[in-house]
């Protein structure tokens, strides 16, 4: 009896709980409970390729690899946007800070000076042609070193009231002279002007006789990085331009071309060199003695143009050279003698014209336009 009751108690607990319990759970329940049947694969429903279907089965492959490959071109895209937008962004930064320090505060740091030497900021208008600020930088700089080397204080800020000045003049300086660099090109272009590599090489050979320099490259190098503040690049270029300036002078000056022209004419036909050299020559200070320099001439004599003293030592005694362009004027030269490496020679002056009087008439004819303030 007792059995009984605790059975019926049971019987009666377990039908509350599947009361509770929903239909359909239940169901489920039931079914992952009781084991499957194994399903029998048919090849009837296993895709079959054929030449015929393999373009569309190709097709669904990279179908479903799309969705994997449009978002990585999308992220790419976005990538290239953003870079661009700071690349641009860093531009303008660059820009912005070059225009204030070169058109508003006028700074000449080294920064500047190679941001100018890829951009083509304009100076000045002279010439037929914008003047580039490098050109400008690189006369200035130039001077500057200079300076700070004589002075050795290569820190100076030019705060003292003096060095201001001086900064002021040096400024000056290096616009006038591009400018004018500006208008002998033009010059030189409408006269035919041009300046040879060969003739650049033979200069620095002379100047770095003259200056007792030597051959060794290094030691020449070492010179002008530490006094002008150049490599040996720079000097060529500056080089360049004074040798264009003395043929535009000489072509152009043509009343003293043709004297030069005419005495060594004479002299080619027998004349007297130092009769010729009273007549003719524009130095006061030999003229009067036939031409004789009055001193011992060396290779490496300052107080004759190299040019001179180049020719000088390639002819013998007694023989006359042709005109030579010193770039403030013509000059004739005869060796008289040549002992011990020292040179006596006479030598007849014809004066060019100072190289301004062209510019000046270039000047009138087209002002030049200046960008900054100084």
């Amino acid at each position: 009896m007792i059995k009984f009751r605790k059975r019926l108690k049971k019987s009666k607990g377990l039908k509350k709980v599947k009361d509770l319990v929903p239909s359909g759970v239940a169901e489920k329940a039931a079914a992952v409970a009781m084991p499957k049947p194994e399903e029998v694969i048919s090849l009837e429903d296993v895709p079959q390729i054929t030449n015929e279907s393999i373009a569309e089965h190709r097709e669904e492959v990279l179908s479903g690899a799309r969705k994997y490959i449009y978002p990585l071109a999308h992220s790419k895209h976005r990538i290239i946007i953003i870079t661009s937008i700071i690349l641009a962004a860093a531009l303008i930064a660059l820009l912005s800070y070059s225009v204030a320090g070169l058109y508003k505060y006028y700074q000449h740091n080294a920064f500047l000076y190679r941001v100018t030497q890829v951009i083509p900021f304009p100076v000045a208008k002279a010439g037929g042609g914008y003047v580039n600020y490098e050109n400008y930088l690189f006369e200035l700089r130039h001077q500057i070193h200079y300076y700070e080397e004589q002075q050795g204080d290569e820190a100076n800020d030019f705060s003292v009231n003096e060095d201001r000045e001086q900064l002021l003049q040096f400024r000056k300086n290096a616009l006038d002279s591009v400018i004018n660099l500006a208008f002998v090109k033009q010059l030189a272009r409408q006269h035919g002007v041009k300046v040879s590599g060969k003739e650049v090489e033979q200069r620095i050979a002379e100047v770095r006789t003259q200056n007792r320099l030597g051959n060794d490259d290094d030691v020449f190098a070492d010179v002008l990085r530490e006094f002008w503040g150049w490599s040996v690049g720079d000097f060529k270029r500056s080089l360049t331009n004074q040798i264009l300036t003395e043929k535009v002078t000489a072509k152009l000056d043509t009343e003293a071309t043709q004297k030069a022209q005419a005495a060594l004419a004479e002299l080619k036909n027998g004349a007297d060199f130092a009769e010729v050299a009273k007549r003719v020559s524009g130095d006061a200070a030999s003229a009067s003695n036939g031409g004789d320099y009055g001193f011992l001439i060396t290779k490496n004599n300052p107080n004759v143009p190299p040019q001179v003293v180049t020719a000088l030592y390639g002819l013998k005694p007694g023989q006359v050279s042709n005109i030579i362009n010193t770039g403030k004027a013509l000059e004739i030269v005869k060796l008289e003698k040549l002992e011990n490496d020292v040179v006596i020679a006479r030598h007849i002056v014809i004066p060019l014209k100072d190289i301004k009087t062209y510019i000046d008439q270039q000047k009138a004819k087209d002002p030049a336009k200046i960008y900054i303030k100084i």
